[in-house]
């Protein structure tokens, strides 16, 4: 990299730790360090809620997907996009009806405490996960574009990430991913897209160069795109980081609309990242590493000072979505396990200080996890395999089911959890099996349960019945 872009990096690295100082500020009660004070307007809630849904996985899959597949890589992108849109048309007013901090505390709330403790334990790992991936991304760009090794990298990203969501929580992480939307969006579709598509030759060019099948939105396989729709499709619905920035939102209509609206914006970057690695593989058809597509061909095309540009908007999906997650983990863990078990007449100001204590600890973790795994693709896969199989059937039956019973949602996550992680451990981290044995296992162990528990309470001589959804349900 030129000296000029190096400096502009610099710059937006102090940019980003100055926003987190003044978004520490802010953040003077539990609400506004979680939720940002559940006060964001719409542009803010849609530039918050985008950036956080579009990270490493986002780009640097997508582009590595596009360099390998074609127009088909989109489809990654597609299913977060698509499950977000299902969120905001079907499940907003539920979920804000509840008036929570974290999607245990609503499983708490609708079944019992112990469905919350195993949820949040599930969930905390998910978003972790994602925060890894996160970390892995900024390390690859880092690495190919400064030529930092990989693990300076990560330590250094990572490190800006913990240092400005540690200060201020949800409100840095928010003022930080309006800054991070706007580079990122201006970065990609101003200069990269275009820059990408001249240096290949133009679309026509592409026509001429490329495979039929990278032209064709099934050249991934049809069991991929059903594999990416187990796992983003259905993950999106039930992920703590995107519940987390619903509940900042001040009214239901502004979460309701930018949610959509953030879900058509991520069809669009798929479909912009994708036809980038297709470019790549044109321009650098020997590329050894295809998951640095991206960043070998932003060195590649970008010139002087553009590159800058363009590497701090790639940085800026990564930031956004780590910060997030991190945020989202550490929440859970904080309100749903930490509070609910161990400290539960916590003062303001002392669960102010918990928060931060226990967002350092899994940000470190989160780190030494990234140097260990080190592939963006495999650590998103374990994420969203656990959150799919083991969380989204306790979820929806929880709203739209009132039968559903307590032990039902209690034992369905863990009997789900263990026949993922074992699926997994048996036929690997890319099979879609193990999530769909998840799914299967969790309707089976849910009805099951329930109607057993139903059937047990109707022969009990004095039994009425109880109110088993709604916001007021009180625990029992």
């Amino acid at each position: 990299m030129n000296i000029i872009d190096v400096l502009i990096m610099v710059g937006y690295f102090a940019v980003l730790i100055g926003v987190g100082v003044i978004g520490s500020r802010r953040a003077k009660t539990a609400e506004d360090y979680i939720l940002a004070g559940r006060n964001l307007g719409f542009f803010m809630y849609f530039g918050c809620l985008t950036a956080v849904i579009l990270g490493g996985a986002s780009t640097i899959g997508s582009a590595q997907l596009g360099y390998e597949y074609g127009l088909s890589g989109m489809w990654l992108v597609f299913m977060l996009g698509f499950g977000i849109m299902l969120l905001g048309l079907f499940l907003i007013k539920r979920i804000t009806n509840f008036k929570v901090m974290t999607i245990s505390e609503f499983l708490g709330k609708r079944f019992n405490t112990q469905t919350q403790l195993i949820s949040a334990l599930v969930a905390s790992i998910y978003a972790m996960m994602v925060t890894v991936t996160q970390v892995i991304g900024m390390g690859t760009i880092l690495n190919v574009l400064i030529g930092w090794n990989l693990t300076t990298s990560m330590l250094v990203g990572g490190g800006i990430v913990l240092f400005y969501t540690i200060l201020g929580g949800m409100w840095s992480v928010t003022m930080t991913d309006i800054v991070q939307f706007l580079v990122m969006t201006i970065g990609i579709f101003c200069f990269m897209l275009p820059m990408s598509v001249s240096s290949a030759g133009g679309w026509s060019q592409l026509s001429l160069q490329l495979p039929d099948t990278y032209f064709s939105l099934s050249g991934i396989g049809s069991s991929q795109i059903f594999h990416y729709f187990l796992l983003f499709g259905l993950g999106m619905v039930v992920a703590q980081d995107i519940w987390q920035r619903i509940f900042t939102a001040k009214t239901i209509k502004i979460a309701r609309t930018g949610t959509i609206f953030a879900g058509i914006y991520s069809l669009l970057y798929g479909l912009a990242i994708s036809v980038i690695g297709m470019c790549a593989f044109i321009v650098l058809p020997n590329l050894q590493d295809t998951q640095n597509a991206f960043a070998s061909m932003a060195s590649e095309t970008l010139p002087a000072g553009i590159l800058g540009f363009v590497l701090a908007g790639v940085i800026s999906a990564l930031m956004s979505t780590a910060s997030g997650t991190l945020l989202a983990s550490s929440t859970l863990i904080t309100n749903d396990i930490l509070k609910t078990y161990f400290f539960k007449n916590i003062k303001e100001k002392q669960f102010l200080i918990l928060s931060r204590v226990v967002t350092s600890i899994i940000g470190i973790a989160t780190i030494v996890f990234a140097l260990w795994i080190q592939n963006v693709l495999v650590a998103l896969d374990v994420a969203y395999a656990v959150l799919s199989g083991a969380v989204f059937v306790p979820v929806i039956l929880g709203f739209f089911w009132k039968r559903a019973t307590a032990k039902a949602a209690f034992y369905s996550i863990i009997v789900s959890t263990i026949t993922i992680l074992t699926g997994l451990a048996i036929e690997g981290i890319s099979s879609t099996n193990p999530i769909l044995y998840g799914i299967a296992t969790s309707v089976v162990v849910m009805v099951f349960v329930s109607l057993i528990g139903q059937y047990q309470k109707q022969s009990v001589p004095g039994y009425h019945g109880n109110i088993s959804s709604g916001a007021d349900r009180s625990d029992s």
